[in-house]
């Protein structure tokens, strides 16, 4: 691989603040010399991001391109990008994820290190110190259901359930060659998963390199985590229709028949009017057992009556 062989692609909507900042931290990455392009798609915002990203690529040391489309969705913003993307590889990031000073330099070594074109790299994404995470938001980032690095160790080939793409690198051609986003999920949610669990079913081997670290520049409360949960509604209907919702659906079966899941489904429900006088902790930094963050995501922000494999992504955390 030869030096200016990485485009990023950061797709964005209505986020010119935080996007600046995540801009500036690209421009300062340790391995600039690596880098070909940084790719801003902008999935039609109304809030002057054009004008954000053209004072960022004023005297950046590295080239920024500003590319628009009409509002349809992250995963169409990612495929604008991997359409006009010059590099061997591909670094997805996020408007609201700002990478550490080394991300850039961890992705590029270990594709050195895996120079195979099947050969793919996740990254770490934690809470950035700025918005002062709470002990539920760091088990929510990770080992809840928003990310779940709990059960990642350095190396580790990890599956479809850990392609998170707002911190990912894959190279071109493969991804190419195999298949993009799933333009069906126009919603926040599991566009990343449906084309992690395609792409895995080609040959990729997706390979958890901790040291790639991007800070998530979003503050999260227990009253967010529960919109969340009601935001992937629509997506989760998507998902239904694919053949990765089925595969996660027996996933689930499998999952409900173990004696772990009654017996959390269970605590949460006993457990529930005791841990009632807990719930205004949540949004503080008084710490609780993790058993106590999944019971009360299960119980509140879970609603009775969703399919399990909904239900998965907060029970099989560690």
């Amino acid at each position: 691989m030869s030096e200016g062989e990485l485009t990023i692609i950061i797709p964005t909507y209505n986020r010119k603040d935080v996007l600046r900042k995540t801009l500036e931290a690209y421009c300062s990455q340790s391995a600039q010399g690596v880098i070909l392009e940084v790719l801003v798609v902008d999935d039609g915002s109304t809030d002057r991001t054009e004008s954000v990203v053209a004072q960022s690529a004023e005297g950046s040391p590295i080239p920024i391109r500003y590319l628009h489309q009409d509002n349809r969705g992250r995963g169409s913003a990612r495929n604008h990008g991997i359409r006009e993307a010059r590099g061997e590889i591909i670094l997805f990031g996020d408007d609201d994820t700002i990478p550490s000073d080394h991300l850039v330099s961890e992705h590029i070594a270990w594709h050195r290190k895996y120079p195979e074109t099947s050969a793919a790299v996740l990254g770490r994404v934690a809470w950035s110190p700025e918005v002062r995470p709470t002990p539920f938001m760091i088990w929510m980032g990770f080992a809840g259901p928003l990310f779940d690095y709990h059960s990642l160790r350095r190396g580790m080939q990890v599956d479809c359930l850990h392609f998170y793409s707002n911190n990912i690198s894959l190279k071109t051609e493969f991804l190419r060659q195999n298949g993009t986003f799933d333009e069906d999920f126009r919603t926040y949610g599991f566009e990343d998963f449906e084309l992690g669990y395609r792409l895995i079913k080609r040959g990729l081997r997706l390979l958890y390199n901790p040291d790639a670290v991007g800070y998530h520049y979003k503050y999260m409360s227990f009253a967010d985590a529960c919109r969340r949960e009601q935001l992937l509604d629509p997506a989760e209907t998507v998902l239904r229709t694919k053949e990765a919702g089925v595969y996660l659906a027996e996933m689930a079966a499998r999952h409900a028949r173990s004696a772990k899941f009654p017996t959390l489904k269970a605590l949460a429900r006993r457990l529930s009017p005791a841990l009632r006088p807990l719930r205004p902790l949540l949004d503080t930094q008084i710490p609780l057992p993790w058993i106590v963050y999944r019971a009360m995501y299960r119980h509140y922000c879970v609603p009775r009556g969703k399919p399990p494999e909904a239900a998965i992504r907060c029970t099989n955390r560690g």
